[in-house]
């Protein structure tokens, strides 16, 4: 994977090329596909993390209602944070799947 880019070439007025100082990037569907995989990934390792953190909570809590409740969410928001990842993983895979 090269993230390096040369900049970008547009033809001048008088036919030659000119360079535009911005950066031409050559990305493709397998470049984004594999970024966006990446970046996937990293959001569920944290969310199983979360999940965890909210269960030693949980067991912590010895009781406490409000400290259980705080468990209780850390575990909810993990789950759905979770839940979105794989869905938004899904979504990226069928609209690239598409191009």
């Amino acid at each position: 994977m090269n993230f390096m880019a040369d900049t970008g070439h547009v033809n001048c007025s008088n036919g030659e090329r000119c360079d535009t100082g911005l950066p031409h990037v050559a990305a493709d569907k397998q470049n984004l596909s594999n970024g966006l995989a990446a970046v996937f990934a990293v959001i569920g390792v944290v969310s199983v993390i979360m999940v965890a953190i909210g269960g030693f909570q949980f067991i912590m809590s010895q009781g406490d209602p409000q400290a259980a409740g705080r468990a209780r969410m850390t575990i909810i928001y993990s789950v759905i944070g979770l839940a979105v990842a794989i869905s938004a993983e899904a979504i990226v895979a069928f609209v690239i799947g598409k191009l």
